[in-house]
């Protein structure tokens, strides 16, 4: 099979795309992929690295800038008519959106020539690009069940997320590997690669109180944050690192996380059962992760605090509670339904193309 993918910006849409492209190839080795991406987001550089043929494209999402939004119209018109070049030198059997301001060429490039189209939503509320070419699309999977209100298109389903089938596949990574004792509960916090200085400074003061707790606290800064923290002297049930490569891995060996809503992080809780304190971030499209939380938090699944208003002692009181009852949550997150996401939808485009023959 021949597939083109559309995908960037962030991991939350870039990861999803991988594990799709992996399942494919699972299935027929000979599997042929171009994966189209912005030119300056974190995908230029994930991408090659894993031996996928990549096709870079300049497009910027649409501001209140007026100069700036016609500049990117212009590129969007030059990407459409790019991509309708590349898509009739590869041929692919079906284009493949997985998210992000890049798909909107890609897919309406597809539309106008006639290749099958599948879009993938990670968030609770869909965003304005998938929203925007529902219309084009010959099918369409959600990460979750809320979504499917949100769509006219009536071939939606609810696929989940392929990141998380891909979670439970990696290695567990115990906490002696990173030094701590792996008899002692562990609590992850993390607020995405780059950090957040927001929530920085409320988490110096939380983690000054650690020293006084029987469980361990492994914070990932973000890179941007680390220095903030690289001179501060904690007690030895803290460690303080900038960046963790493996983080599915560790999070089997965790007993808590405490972190943004994004998508990805989302599927992998979901599928590996972590009991979670969300902090939404207040600063991404539609709120969506505002909604990503409420969905679990509405499940009894989660917990969720307010950015805006975190206090210290309430975010160490609510981690303490839920470790003292961690298995009503973990009892409740086994009640949701885990599929094997990219196998799911894998089938469905399957079945797709087989139909349109």
């Amino acid at each position: 099979m021949r597939i083109l993918v559309a995908a960037g910006g962030t991991g939350g849409h870039i990861y999803p795309a991988l594990a799709l492209i992996d399942k494919f190839k699972s299935h027929d080795k000979n599997t042929k992929v171009i994966y189209v991406g912005t030119n300056n987001r974190m995908e230029k550089d994930i991408v090659p690295q894993l031996g996928i043929e990549f096709k870079s494209i300049e497009i910027y999402g649409l501001t209140k800038n007026v100069l700036n939004d016609v500049k990117n119209i212009y590129l969007i018109i030059k990407d459409i008519n790019e991509i309708k070049k590349l898509i009739k030198e590869f041929k692919p059997d079906v284009v493949l959106g997985i998210g992000g301001y890049v798909t909107y060429p890609v897919i309406v490039a597809a539309h106008q020539l006639h290749v099958p189209i599948f879009i993938h939503e990670q968030n609770a509320i869909p965003g304005k690009v998938n929203k925007l070419t529902e219309k084009y699309a010959n099918l369409i999977g959600v990460s979750m069940e809320e979504s499917i209100k949100y769509f006219k298109n009536k071939n939606v389903f609810y696929s989940g997320n392929p990141t998380g089938s891909r979670a439970l596949t990696i290695p567990k990574v115990k906490k002696s590997s990173i030094g701590f004792d792996d008899n002692k509960k562990l609590v992850v916090v993390v607020a995405g690669s780059l950090g957040s200085s927001t929530l920085s400074e409320k988490l110096k003061e939380y983690l000054k109180l650690v020293k006084n707790k029987d469980y361990q606290v492994l914070y990932i800064t973000g890179k941007n944050i680390y220095d903030q923290f690289k001179d501060e002297k904690y007690s030895k049930n803290v460690k303080i690192v900038p960046y963790f490569d493996d983080l599915p891995g560790i999070l089997k060996s965790a007993d808590l996380i405490v972190t943004r809503a994004g998508a990805s992080t989302i599927a992998e809780i979901i599928s590996l059962k972590i009991p979670s304190i969300f902090i939404p971030s207040p600063y991404v499209a539609n709120n969506h992760q505002y909604y990503n939380a409420k969905a679990l938090k509405d499940k009894n699944c989660a917990e969720m605090l307010s950015e805006n208003n975190l206090d210290v002692i309430n975010l160490s009181n609510t981690i303490d509670m839920m470790l003292d009852n961690s298995k009503v949550y973990i009892d409740n997150l086994k009640k949701m339904e885990v599929i094997d996401s990219a196998e799911l939808i894998y089938n469905k485009i399957k079945e797709m193309l087989e139909s349109a023959k």
